[in-house]
């Protein structure tokens, strides 16, 4: 499913793939799976992210073992931060304590109050057994826009050196994500012991889309809602997105986030 409909995202695949199976094959993990993704909008995060938990649960994203946090719906006053912490970490435990498969997805992590994520870190190490419980075998995914500027700059950069995306390697973008997603006040991961504590497993990068990978969005998405390839209807959609930088046009500025919404305006 990823190779066929992740599309431009050779990275991902690689790591995530490699990531994931090497966890649920292991009996006996050493701590939590944590992955950390970063990106501009409609690069995939979220589809990868609830693409995996569709094939690790049963009823996907409504899994009872499932859980969601976005910072806008569930901590958006910055004057009950105590509380939330509070109930941030009840959650978590009482979630694990119920299943130690569970999955924790948190959106939009640079929206989050600095400090906040850090209630968290018990569940995260190698060395906690947190009253009782053996947390490690879950799964812990933060999602993230930052990075996304740093990562498309790079891409550019690679595009005017004519390289094509398969030769970019992880460690070319890692320190530019770090510095942009660790080192920033405005970050939810703002010196956090997450970070300092090397509890990320995987910092994974999702790169910005070309013309071709929206047309293959629009495909994907014709085919999904019964329309089949209708040609006309895909160059109109992949015409109809933005693109940067302004002059050569060559990434979507917002990926394929908004092609489902566009077709019923072409067919």
């Amino acid at each position: 499913d990823l190779a066929t409909n992740l599309v431009g995202q050779p990275l991902v695949r690689q790591q995530v793939m490699n990531g994931v199976k090497e966890f649920l094959e292991n009996r006996n993990p050493v701590k939590p799976l944590v992955m950390s993704f970063h990106g501009s909008t409609g690069t995939g995060k979220t589809y990868v992210s609830s693409m995996l938990v569709r094939y690790l649960f049963q009823g996907g994203l409504q899994s009872p073992y499932v859980h969601q946090f976005s910072p806008i719906v569930h901590f958006p006053h910055a004057e009950q931060m105590e509380q939330y912490k509070e109930n941030l970490k009840r959650w978590i435990q009482g979630n694990l304590t119920n299943c130690g498969r569970s999955a924790f997805l948190f959106d939009e992590i640079e929206k989050m109050h600095p400090g906040l994520i850090d209630v968290i870190i018990p569940f995260l190490g190698p060395s906690w057994v947190v009253y009782g419980s053996n947390y490690r075998k879950a799964i812990f995914i933060f999602i993230s826009n930052t990075g996304g500027e740093q990562i498309n700059e790079m891409m550019l950069d690679l595009w005017r050196a004519h390289k094509d995306r398969e030769e970019i390697s992880l460690q070319d973008l890692e320190p530019a994500i770090s510095k942009a997603a660790f080192e920033n006040p405005q970050s939810g991961f703002w010196k956090s012991g997450i970070i300092n504590e090397r509890l990320i497993d995987f910092v994974v990068p999702f790169l910005p889309l070309k013309r071709h990978h929206v047309k293959q969005c629009v495909i994907s998405e014709l085919v999904q809602q019964g329309f089949g390839i209708r040609p006309d209807v895909v160059q109109k959609v992949a015409d109809s997105i933005p693109y940067f930088p302004e002059e050569e046009e060559i990434f979507s500025s917002t990926g394929c986030k908004t092609v489902a919404s566009r077709i019923s305006l072409f067919l």
